[in-house]
């Protein structure tokens, strides 16, 4: 299958050299392509710096024997014209980026007995769900509802207090982070236990933890409160894949005048007389302009690419004691026949090994041990959902199967080449891979007999093709002590210098997208509203 693609290509390796630049952006994840939308929208001419050979991030595919799958988009919620994601989707897009609705349910989740739970796509029949369940638990469940919603009315005070800068930020920003953090600050068990006593049914609505990676005994109560709200109304997946996402972005930033640029290594931020003025390749090429936007992750940008002297400053050491979220491994797999027929699905399907969430579900792999049994599962068959899809004769489908693991699993290896990873990497894949397939196989023999291509993704994979740090998909940790630091804003201290991207915000999709739209904010905050006024 080759992935039908609306626009020619809008990047080379090539650095023109015959341009002024508006701005310079760090990474074409999600986070940089919104900054970068919407600025070409404001008529900036915007240089994109990609290291990886193909622009998106999370956001692009990769294909190997005819299959295609996507890396990092699922599901997405909130992608509809009515809200304002949708909008600023459609505002940095246009319309070549359409979404087609998973259904009802969405989200799936099995837990041991073959107890199976299905996620409707409309907050009362979501609610109706749980008390047909748990009838019992009827007055906590419209309590933890009603705390859902206020919470995501507390979010909005703090996603503002993030993209406030200089004396806003001192006179609107800190207070409004800081009344925000009281109600999203607290860790999401305590919250839930407040007001549901039924330990399943506690476990049953903090079991999409996955969408950001910590467990809800750690986890802050906004980030599981965002998730529950981004969902509420079903999820969403891009027609034609997720390949579309960047061609379409970078399509009008070229449009503007600006360009995008692969296997661009970044080596350094370049700061004179106290601001940031440009950027140094690894390769010694260099690129300039009076604003530089990094969406190439907090830490990495404290860590690495700053020079010497500002690494030492008091903000990046309070970002690079943060944590970084988990990693993950991905089995991609590829099908032949037909796989609805024999259970596969729109809606994800989560496997649990049991009814209490704890640090066990991070499955704890080593190279130099027996791997154990994963014990939460997330597979997703993106062919299924995507209707510009063809299936062929063969009837050719495709599966994602993701866990969580530790990143010290890997990091004997970090550093090495790809495909290249030396002694005992293949056979610790392989190993895990029959170890995950141990756990799908038995509950639907018939679907799993059809896969005629697996392969594993580890964390290395992502340092290679993404470079986050330390390997997580999520960015930085989503707990109270991440949300409560004062330094995760869009405008940095450094003159001229801005954050985009997940860390600005909250993981995901929409959690880039938004930490996009606050770096835009910072950088031109009149202009910015009034793009936004107008894609209503």
């Amino acid at each position: 299958m080759t992935v039908p693609y609306p626009h020619p290509r809008s990047w080379s390796t090539t650095l023109p050299e015959d341009r002024a630049w508006d701005a310079i952006v760090i990474g074409s994840g999600i986070g940089g392509l919104t900054t970068a939308g919407i600025l070409a929208g404001l008529g900036r001419k915007v240089l994109v710096l990609e290291q990886h050979y193909v622009p998106g991030g999370y956001t692009h595919v990769f294909q190997r024997k005819g299959f295609v799958w996507d890396v990092g988009v699922h599901l997405v919620g909130q992608v509809v014209p009515t809200t304002l994601p949708g909008k600023v989707l459609r505002g940095i897009a246009g319309e070549d980026l359409d979404w087609e609705p998973v259904g009802s349910p969405y989200d799936t989740f099995r837990f041991p007995g073959d107890d199976v739970y299905g996620f409707p796509d409309r907050p009362d029949a979501f609610l109706d769900m749980l008390k047909t369940r748990f009838p019992h638990e009827a007055a906590g469940i419209d309590a933890y509802w009603q705390e859902v919603r206020d919470t995501g009315r507390a979010m909005r005070g703090w996603f503002l207090g993030r993209a406030a800068s200089g004396p806003v930020h001192t006179l609107l920003g800190a207070p409004l982070s800081a009344r925000a953090l009281r109600d999203i600050g607290r860790p999401t068990m305590e919250v839930v236990a407040q007001h549901i006593r039924d330990p399943k049914l506690r476990t049953l609505v903090t079991a999409q933890w996955g969408y950001h990676g910590n467990l809800p005994q750690e986890a802050a109560w906004g980030v599981h409160a965002a998730v529950v709200k981004h969902f509420a109304h079903g999820a969403y997946y891009p027609k034609g894949t997720a390949a579309h996402i960047a061609r379409a972005v970078l399509a009008r930033v070229e449009a503007a005048g600006g360009w995008t640029v692969i296997r661009a290594d970044v080596d350094q931020i370049v700061v004179e007389g106290g601001r940031a003025v440009g950027v140094r390749l690894k390769d010694g090429r260099e690129a300039r302009a009076p604003i530089v936007v990094s969406a190439a992750g907090a830490n990495t940008t404290a860590a690495k690419l700053l020079p010497p002297e500002a690494r030492a400053a008091a903000w990046t050491k309070e970002i690079r004691r943060l944590k970084a979220g988990p990693a993950h491994v991905a089995l991609y797999v590829g099908f032949e026949g037909d796989i609805a027929a024999a259970g596969a699905t729109r809606a994800a399907q989560w496997t649990y090994g049991s009814w209490e969430h704890g640090p066990h579900q991070v499955w704890d792999v080593h190279p130099d041990r027996d791997v154990p049994r994963p014990e939460v599962l997330f597979t997703s068959f993106p062919s299924l959902k995507d209707p510009d899809h063809d299936p062929g004769e063969a009837q050719r489908h495709t599966g994602e199967v993701v866990t969580f693991v530790p990143w010290q699993a890997f990091e004997r290896w970090s550093g090495s080449a790809w495909r290249k990873r030396g002694e005992g990497y293949e056979p610790f894949k392989e190993r895990m891979t029959e170890a995950i397939l141990d756990v799908l196989r038995p509950q639907n023999p018939d679907l799993w007999s059809k896969a005629v291509h697996v392969e594993l993704g580890t964390p290395l994979s992502s340092e290679v093709f993404a470079a986050p740090f330390r390997g997580s998909i999520y960015g930085l940790t989503h707990t109270p002590d991440r949300f409560s630091t004062p330094h995760l804003r869009a405008a940095t201290p450094i003159p001229g210098l801005y954050l985009s991207g997940t860390d600005v915000a909250l993981c995901g999709i929409m959690g880039g997208l938004t930490g996009g739209v606050l770096s835009a904010l910072a950088i031109d905050p009149i202009g910015t509203m009034r793009w936004l006024r107008a894609q209503a």
